[in-house]
């Protein structure tokens, strides 16, 4: 019996956050973009499997909204040094 777990969340920067995570995807787990949302599916024989994958996965999500989050404040930040602008 497969046991299956979706999770799907809402972010700015959705393609960002769904790269980041994917990373540390295990082979149960599919993640992408679409929109901006991110949807993760987990898969796996054992509920506990799926439960502590979905753990790990949203503790990887807020790491992953910090960097993101950092990333596009410095891309502003370096786009207006580059411009001039304030």
């Amino acid at each position: 019996m497969n046991i299956q777990g979706i999770i799907r969340t809402t972010h700015t920067q959705a393609q960002c956050i769904a790269d980041s995570v994917s990373a540390d995807n295990l082979s149960e787990m599919k993640t992408h973009a679409e929109g901006d949302y991110v949807i993760t599916q987990i898969t796996s024989t054992k509920v506990r499997s799926v439960i502590a994958s979905m753990d790990d996965y949203l503790m990887n999500l807020t790491v992953a909204e910090e960097v993101c989050e950092k990333s596009s404040q410095t891309s502003n930040q370096e786009l207006r040094d580059e411009t001039g602008s304030k």
